[in-house]
């Protein structure tokens, strides 16, 4: 059962928690490791092509700034989690499973995060913005939305 009165409580502490999460790895990207060295490191030695490193960018600074405000949740969490499965796999195939090992299971945990926040929507104290176009019909058609 669902509880109306919390849920959208609970989709805005989501949705807070994740951009904290993408707001620390762009922090680290540019104040800790080094952008140039982050670039460097990902382009020249493991051989990622640049625009899958523009699109972690993007990604992440989208994930940051719009889920904090709760602009457009569902399609921001979507947006990211190409880049979550990425990382994944990356530390599933370098460290194996276990997080203590440094392994793939907290991105795998972030990965259901971001899927959970594109199910529960935008939650409580989000920013209003104009329905997207193919989402106008959904509002007439549906019910009771949260």
């Amino acid at each position: 059962m669902i509880d109306a009165r919390t849920a959208p409580y609970a989709a805005l502490v989501l949705r807070l928690s994740l951009s904290f999460l993408f707001f620390a790895h762009v922090y680290r990207k540019f104040a800790v490791i080094g952008f140039d060295n982050w670039w460097s490191r990902l382009v020249m030695k493991d051989g990622y092509p640049e625009w899958a490193l523009y699109y972690t960018l993007a990604a992440e600074f989208a994930g940051a700034v719009l889920l904090l405000l709760g602009v457009y949740s569902r399609y921001v969490a979507l947006f990211t989690l190409p880049v979550l499965l990425a990382v994944t796999h990356y530390w599933a195939v370098r460290k194996g499973f276990w997080f203590g090992d440094g392994g793939a299971e907290f991105p795998l945990a972030w990965c259901m995060m971001l899927v959970t926040q594109a199910f529960l929507g935008d939650g409580a104290y989000a920013v209003r913005v104009p329905a997207l176009p193919w989402e106008r019909g959904w509002a007439a058609a549906s019910p009771r939305t949260i």
